[in-house]
């Protein structure tokens, strides 16, 4: 009889320390806190509930190029609406999410409670402890949605 692998679901594998602020502040203040915090985005929040994100990304293709001075307000150049997931959710529905919204990394919503944030290096984590079985399970995954995008583009 064939053993089956336990599901992973995007609470087993999801950052939980978060790093927000609030949608009054201003880029250069997000910014410090992002370099405080070693980290590489912010959740943005209004009253508490997540609105939008702001990631090392925005800050070199949206501020720098565009010149936004420093005291522009998160609200004006973060990425709304915020693409989220649900903890129940499985990884691969992460991974499905975040490969065709062509971002890397996706905020863990509870209704509008902020739980945690799953990223590309959450997954390259993951990999590295898998066993040969695992990956081939992944190899097939990924093959298998290849297939499947490209008949639907025909």
């Amino acid at each position: 009889m064939a053993q089956t692998q336990p599901v992973i679901l995007v609470k087993d594998i999801m950052t939980k320390s978060l790093v927000t602020v609030d949608s009054s502040s201003t880029v250069n203040e997000a910014a410090k806190t992002m370099e405080k915090a070693s980290v590489g985005s912010v959740v943005i929040t209004e009253k508490n509930i997540p609105i939008g994100i702001m990631t090392d990304r925005d800050f070199a293709i949206t501020i720098a190029a565009h010149a936004y001075p420093i005291h522009t307000k998160v609200k004006q150049v973060m990425s709304s609406p915020l693409v989220h997931i649900s903890p129940n959710e499985e990884v691969w529905e992460a991974a499905d999410l975040m490969y065709s919204r062509k971002i890397r990394r996706l905020p863990v919503l509870d209704e509008d409670e902020l739980l945690g944030i799953i990223s590309a290096t959450d997954f390259v984590k993951l990999y590295t402890v898998c066993n040969r079985e695992d990956t081939r399970k992944m190899y097939f995954h990924a093959l298998t949605k290849i297939f499947d995008d490209s008949e639907s583009a025909i």
